[in-house]
């Protein structure tokens, strides 16, 4: 796991999003219905293996338990993320 993570929520862009390197990291989501759907998270092909997109789902899913949003993981990495870590399992949609 490497240090954490300056990650800025960007809601006028609907995502959470970090710059490492110089290069933009990014977990996306829409808002509809009381549900945050993760829709993609990206992370340049230079940082893989870091643990950031890790970092960037558990940031958005800690906002969307604060805001008593549902998730609904649309991202396949979102899926797994919440498969691996059982105790977000509350905030499924």
């Amino acid at each position: 796991m490497s240090a954490p993570l300056n990650i800025i929520h960007n809601p006028e862009a609907s995502r959470f999003e970090a710059t490492v390197e110089g290069l933009l990291c990014r977990a996306d989501y829409e808002l509809r219905n009381g549900v945050m759907a993760m829709t993609h998270t990206v992370v340049p092909s230079a940082l893989e293996g870091r643990g950031i997109a890790g970092q960037l789902v558990k940031t958005a899913l800690q906002w969307a338990k604060a805001e008593g949003w549902k998730v609904q993981p649309v991202c396949s990495y979102v899926e797994v993320y919440l498969r691996r870590h059982p105790e977000w399992n509350e905030l499924r949609a």
